[in-house]
């Protein structure tokens, strides 16, 4: 049940809050505090919501933080749920979706890359997968980033030898591939392996990532040694090479504990008011890799609230496995522990180690994060150094927040795209990088000018809107950069005037004569064009923020265009699915060919009756 008021906004802090209490009831739920905006401040659960609210209306003994945070509170939201893990679960899925102000703000929803053994074939696909677990097969996960799951898979290959490839391929082959060759894959495309057999491989492999690789290994040795006696080296050696293919995983996996099979561990370091917390993951008795986070939180926050908060928003999406261990002993541990036991229909214990080899595995996470967390600062020191640089280069009245950088990118006019990266105190800031087809239809194909001029204006323009709303004030840049001379300069001025943008600056940066770099020219708004010294720190720092722009637009253009050159017309028929249009390229060698065919020979098509011959001579002969 929602609770909410609508009296007058001018009543803030303690004497607002107080108003509340009244009429709450003495039940768990959550609670979100508003200022006057509307934005929400903090979310928050409570065991009882009324004790909880009247808690916040006393005007004293608060901390800075809480005192801060109450003074501005001119409105409340109040839900009430059937229980207090209820309210737990609720709490960490507001918080993560609303990212309020004064709550620890975990911000990577990217989903994390598992290996999927697929099951809806009889010739099994081992393949990286990333979101809904919707094919039918065994999923194994999570690994901590996409390059861990390449090198696992590249290593299974070579100690299983399944296959990788898609299915149409698969059917469409008529001899062994590469990685047959190289002696990645048993070729069951071309009946290089029998079924039965290739099921064995499909069984050894699923052995070895459920934990059991020593008596996999052992399965091996003991075929290689009986094939060494029949004085079969070939084959011995067949085995020998999946042998050190598997203990090539497992060497680069670092510890694999034998206390534990599956669990994910969280340590955490806090230090100058800032938190890293280092996850691994283990399962199958194998460590599948480790990520550092470093969420945005109040420096008031103990490093036990930074941890119960990241811990409750990361398994908001997330599937939690059976054993979750922790550095620190946070504040309600068996309460998240039901929680996510009610979530997941099957027990969760949250553990802090005290002893034993759980306890010395966390020492050496603990040390990571120290480390990672060292690194961050000592990047961050550098990266705010080098914005002072850039703010008394161009005259800014304080380092930039935010600095965007704009490119273009087409091949003679066509796939047209315009580019925007996000830079910041923290770095490349890639989850803001943003691209923009060119939609004019009156643009001149290879015209730079208009395509910045449709760029800057599509931008600015719903950045107005949302800054109007109150929504964009953080996304709104100190620093624009265009790739370019006086004349995209020119371009990105005009537009600025029309949309009446005045506390932006803006620059063009270009290369020299020779496109050199370390040549590059600097334009400015009523300013002489100028050059930096070659070894200038900001001049480099500037380079890399024009580079990087140039890599993501000229990324995004190739991705468009390979996806254009991909697309065949035959997809577009409404009756042709794959199997037809393997069908009509296998008869007529090509799409372009399809489209010249009579009517006649489209029928003689196997599995393309004359109804749907005339559907596809009718789609190529519409206009003709």
């Amino acid at each position: 049940m929602d609770y909410s008021t609508t009296a007058a906004e001018a009543l803030k802090g303690p004497a607002r809050i107080a108003a509340y209490v009244k009429s709450l009831p003495d039940a768990p739920g959550v609670y979100r505090m508003l200022d006057t905006k509307g934005a929400v401040l903090y979310v928050g659960k409570a065991k009882s919501l009324k004790k909880r609210v009247a808690a916040y209306a006393k005007s004293g003994g608060h901390t800075d933080r809480i005192a801060r945070m109450v003074a501005e509170t001119a409105e409340m939201l109040f839900v009430t749920t059937a229980s207090e893990v209820e309210a737990l679960l609720l709490e960490s899925n507001l918080i993560k979706r609303l990212k309020p102000r004064y709550n620890v703000s975990y911000r990577d929803d990217k989903s994390f890359p598992n290996i999927l053994l697929r099951q809806d074939h009889e010739f099994p696909q081992l393949l990286k997968h990333r979101g809904a677990k919707s094919t039918k097969g065994i999923y194994f996960g999570p690994f901590a980033s996409a390059g861990a799951v390449s090198r696992t898979l590249n290593t299974l290959q070579r100690a299983f030898l399944l296959r990788s490839c898609s299915d149409s391929v698969f059917a469409s082959r008529t001899r062994p591939c590469l990685l047959h060759q190289i002696k990645r894959c048993s070729a069951p495309c071309t009946a290089r392996i029998d079924k039965d057999s290739y099921a064995e491989l499909v069984r050894e492999a699923e052995l070895f990532l459920t934990g059991k690789s020593r008596a996999v290994q052992a399965l091996l040795a003991k075929d290689m040694t009986e094939a060494s006696e029949a004085l079969d080296f070939e084959r011995a050696a067949r085995y020998r090479d999946r042998i050190r293919a598997m203990s090539h995983i497992q060497l680069h996996q670092g510890i694999n504990p034998a206390t534990f099979a599956e669990a994910d561990l969280f340590a955490a370091f806090g230090e100058g008011g800032e938190t890293c917390i280092q996850v691994f993951f283990f399962r199958a008795g194998q460590n599948w890799g480790n990520r550092p986070y470093f969420p945005k939180h109040d420096r008031e926050l103990s490093l036990e609230e930074v941890l119960e908060s990241f811990v409750g928003q990361f398994y908001d999406e997330r599937e939690a496995p059976k054993l979750i261990l922790l550095s620190h002993a946070i504040p309600n541990r068996e309460l998240l522990a039901e929680a996510l036991s009610v979530r997941e229909d099957y027990k969760v214990e949250i553990a802090v180690p005290q002893r034993g080899e759980k306890r010395d595995i966390l020492q050496m996470a603990l040390q990571n994060a120290r480390e990672q967390l060292a690194r961050r600062m000592a990047e961050n020191s550098a990266q705010r150094e080098l914005l002072e640089g850039v703010a008394e280069l161009f005259g800014l009245e304080a380092p930039p927040r935010r600095i965007e950088v704009y490119d273009n990118s087409h091949i003679q006019g066509t796939n047209a795209l315009g580019a925007m990266i996000v830079s910041g105190p923290n770095g490349f800031e890639k989850g803001e990088y943003r691209k923009f087809n060119i939609r004019s239809t009156e643009l001149t194909p290879g015209d730079d000018y208009a395509m910045m001029r449709e760029v800057l204006t599509r931008r600015f323009s719903r950045l107005i809107k949302e800054n109007e709303a109150d929504e964009a004030k953080a996304k709104w840049p100190n620093l624009v950069l265009i790739d370019g001379g006086p004349g995209q300069l020119a371009v990105a001025c005009q537009v600025f005037a029309d949309l009446g943008v005045e506390d932006v600056m803006v620059v063009g940066i270009s290369k020299g004569p020779e496109r050199d770099a370390g040549r590059e020219h600097f334009y400015l708004p009523s300013r002489e064009p100028f050059r930096l010294d070659p070894k200038s720190p900001v001049l480099y720092f500037l380079q890399r923020l024009r580079d990087e722009a140039h890599r993501f637009a000229i990324g995004s253009h190739r991705k468009r265009r390979s996806k254009a050159l991909g697309a065949n017309p035959l997809d577009e028929i409404g009756g042709v699915g794959s199997s037809r249009k393997r069908a009509l390229l296998q008869h007529f060698g090509s799409a372009k060919a399809v489209s010249a065919a009579s009517l006649v020979d489209l029928e003689a098509v196997s599995g393309v009756s004359s109804a749907l011959a005339k559907k596809i001579y009718d789609f190529f002969h519409a206009n003709g």
